[in-house]
């Protein structure tokens, strides 16, 4: 019998079992914690930390996590439920779209038009999924795009997997070089009590350095499965993505978009304009844009006179295909979920504080970077974990030479990167089970880059702590 590797479901919820073990043997502990004025949160508080009693998590805890990972049952506050309605909505309003014809018509008629110029497609978009991470952190609004790029990709020979590399790359390698990310530079430069220009020209280095490596990295790969479509990584799974998204399109046989077809288009591209100005300047966040998306399906069912009953049905149809999108999110919030209720957070964080004590400049802020990818798996938020981190980490620094900006940079290196493979984190497993791609596929594909990206980064700040 042949081994096959466990889908996603699986994988999180034994990494949810995982975690609940460890809350029977990691010691349980808390620092105390003020409210911060300026990030509006909590924040722990440098040198309280304490042994608490423990909570270990149990069998039921670990049933509960998924379902808890969806909503705090006890404050019904929003956790990923917010995010997987929005999945939800979005599948929606894709199938509303895709029932025109007009995605199909568009991309066929394009291939014509880009005909052996295609791979130029590839910089291009990941240069704008990096401006989204960097300036905005985009990260779950970006599973609206996997539904979009792949029918491109396949019909020009390429396969998911570059789409993949394109959206979770392109706007990953911008949030890991983030320069006026709200959601991570400036909530940990606040935290770190530090101007967020501080340390910029560094991160614009990370920025682009990163972003090339991933273009090129992607661009072989896609050039080598476009000429040799068996070397994909997922060709045992081409048939079914392209049963869902569509088959490679012959372009003589192409028909001409009809008026109707041209105004979904523009509301198509409207919608996705909206949303991006609506998330960066606007403070827009899942509940606006889940109703950006059902008023623009709305519309497009009215502009082309596509009856109350079968809007109904498209639309429930596509929200049912990314409905085990939504669950998966829910599972990943549940090991956060767990690693809380059992206090294992405060404690991480708190061997690091004894780890760094005392380091010199070069390995300190090294050892920083190692251990804010620890935490980073744990908590994949980069505004959650800069509001727990920053606050006992930045302080440290003081002591071994270093600047606190240096510090800001470590945490939100190593939280990017974490997050272009993080099981834990929705918009990685989200964004591999629209597309079909198998976790262990991803990894498989991407470890080397991940590499190639630790040594940019830790080169960066072994550079600028040598100099300060």
């Amino acid at each position: 019998m042949t081994f096959k590797f466990p889908t996603a479901y699986t994988i999180l919820f034994l990494l949810i079992a995982l975690v609940a073990a460890g809350t029977w043997l990691v010691p349980a502990g808390q620092y105390d914690r003020i409210q911060s004025e300026a990030l509006g949160k909590e924040i722990p508080v440098p040198g309280t930390y304490q042994q608490v009693d423990s909570n270990p998590q149990g069998v039921v805890d670990v049933f509960l996590a998924p379902i808890a990972g969806f909503y705090d049952p006890d404050s019904y506050e929003a956790a990923a439920i917010d995010v997987a309605l929005f999945v939800i909505i979005i599948g929606g309003f894709l199938g509303v779209v895709k029932k025109t014809g007009a995605i199909d018509t568009a991309i066929s008629r394009e291939m014509v038009t880009l005909k052996g110029h295609e791979k130029w497609m590839i910089p291009i978009l990941m240069a704008l999924f990096a401006v989204g991470g960097t300036t905005y952190g985009m990260a779950e609004e970006s599973l609206a795009f996997y539904a979009l790029l792949i029918p491109v990709m396949i019909a020009v020979g390429y396969d998911a997997v570059v789409v993949v590399g394109i959206i979770l790359l392109g706007a990953g390698i911008g949030t890991l070089g983030s320069t006026i990310n709200p959601f991570a530079t400036v909530i940990a430069a606040n935290a770190a009590d530090i101007p967020f220009t501080q340390g910029i020209g560094l991160r614009f280095f990370i920025l682009f350095s990163g972003w090339l490596a991933c273009v090129i990295y992607v661009m072989r790969y896609a050039a080598k499965v476009r000429a040799n479509p068996e070397l994909s990584i997922v060709a045992d799974h081409r048939a079914d993505i392209e049963a869902q998204f569509g088959k490679k399109t012959d372009a003589e046989s192409v028909e001409k978009l009809t008026i109707a077809q041209k105004i979904v288009l523009v509301i198509f591209a409207l919608t996705f304009a909206v949303m991006i100005w609506g998330v960066s300047s606007q403070g827009w966040w899942m509940a606006k844009m889940g109703a950006l998306f059902i008023a623009s399906a709305i519309l497009i069912g009215f502009v082309t006179r596509m009856g109350e009953k079968t809007f109904t049905e498209v639309f429930i149809d596509g929200a049912r295909d990314l409905l085990g999108v939504a669950i998966i999110i829910g599972i990943a919030r549940g090991i956060v979920v767990i690693m809380d209720a059992g206090h294992m957070t405060d404690t991480i964080l708190h061997l690091g504080e004894d780890t760094l004590s005392g380091l010199s400049s070069v390995v300190f802020i090294n050892a920083m970077f190692g251990i804010e990818i620890l935490m980073s798996f744990f908590v994949p938020s980069s505004s959650g974990l800069a509001v727990l981190s920053m606050p006992i980490m930045a302080p440290l620094a003081d002591f071994s030479g270093v600047g606190r900006e240096l510090v800001v940079t470590a945490f939100q290196s190593a939280n990017g990167l974490v997050n272009l493979f993080n099981p834990t984190f929705a918009v990685v497993m989200g964004g591999l089970a629209i597309a079909k791609v198998p976790y262990e596929r991803w990894l498989r594909f991407v470890w080397p880059l991940l590499l190639i990206l630790c040594v940019i980064i830790m080169g960066g700040l072994s550079v600028v702590a040598l100099s300060a």
